[in-house]
């Protein structure tokens, strides 16, 4: 594929889609962004912003916004980022016409009830099969891509030509994509980085200190590990961009919705409270169901993501969880 020649869909108007416009603006033709939001569409196309989504970014003039999907059917490849919990309902309302294109995922999580992967809910709903399929992931909020920080991600496909292919045509300056066949091990890491994040805000709503949460990230690492490598992922992925350094940026960062959300946990507020006030979905809260469902399917030990789905659920209040885990028996610590 000649980059330059490109036109890219993007399905979903939000902070990441939008910023991932950004990073495209600069390599292909064309980029058209589909948004559930008139408004959203209407503010893109005359004034260049999207303050809904991504505040204080002045967008390219090469990004344009539409509310008809058949507008993006013509492009030459597609990138999706609308949240894991509505790609199911997407596909059935709007009859999306895909054809035999590549789709580049940039959701994080796992659905509901199904307990699939993305990879697997996009072959199950719109028949996109594994060699026609890259996901997209790694550290990179959306508010610091669009202002061109360095960031750097990584793209995993069973087809390694796709993508390399996908590599070129997302890489610049401030955006260097790194290669992996690795899907399982990539998603995986993508979604369960945001349930440990809601526990790492938790502990600054605890006002607990920097061993608290270093601990956290560690044994919450082990656990993503565990159970990625129980559903055939490469243990060598969770050392990399969609394991380790996904799950810093996320636990750490101002911009982690996800980490935010376990912040008003820790100092008391309930879900109703903090999801009532909430503008974009944190993806984290329903895959800590998820995650949760999975590892008992796996028989995967997970006490952390276990102690988040009993406070998310009411059961538990952050301390009680906390001391669960540190009384927990004791254990040799290598996890593989």
């Amino acid at each position: 594929m000649n980059r330059e020649e490109l036109k890219i869909g993007i399905i979903g108007a939000g902070g990441w889609g939008t910023a991932l416009a950004t990073v495209l603006s600069e390599n292909v033709r064309e980029v058209l962004i589909w948004a559930k939001e008139v408004s959203v569409c209407a503010e893109i196309n005359s004034y260049n912003t999207n303050s809904v989504f991504l505040p204080g970014v002045l967008l390219p003039e090469k990004i344009r916004a539409t509310n008809h999907c058949y507008e993006l059917e013509d492009s030459d490849l597609f990138v999706l980022t609308i949240p894991t919990q509505f790609i199911r309902k997407f596909f059935s309302e709007h009859r999306f016409q895909l054809g035999d294109k590549p789709v580049i995922n940039g959701a994080k999580g796992i659905e509901r009830k199904t307990l699939l992967l993305v990879s697997e809910i996009l072959l199950d709903c719109a028949g996109i099969s594994p060699d026609r399929h890259v996901i997209l992931t790694g550290p990179s909020h959306a508010e610091e891509v669009a202002r061109r920080m360095p960031t750097t991600v990584v793209c995993a496909s069973e087809n390694i030509i796709l993508a390399k292919e996908v590599q070129n045509i997302f890489s610049n300056k401030s955006f260097r994509v790194y290669t992996s066949e690795d899907v399982v091990g990539c998603e995986i890491g993508g979604a369960l980085k945001n349930v440990i994040a809601i526990a790492a805000g938790a502990v600054d709503g605890l006002g607990l200190g920097d061993n608290t949460k270093a601990a956290l990230i560690t044994r919450g690492l082990a656990e993503i590990s565990r159970l990625g490598i129980s559903m055939g992922a490469n243990p060598l992925t969770f050392s990399g961009l969609s394991g380790l350094g996904d799950l810093i940026v996320t636990c750490n960062s101002r911009h982690s919705r996800n980490r935010s959300v376990g912040e008003q946990i820790g100092k008391g507020k309930s879900m109703a409270e903090i999801t009532a006030n909430m503008q974009s979905v944190a993806e984290g809260v329903t895959t800590t169901e998820s995650a949760y469902h999975l590892s008992q399917k796996h028989n995967v030990e997970m006490p952390i993501v276990e102690q988040m789905y009993f406070v998310i659920n009411g059961q538990k209040k952050p301390p009680e969880a906390l001391e669960c885990l540190m009384n927990r028996q004791t254990k040799y610590e290598w996890w593989w």
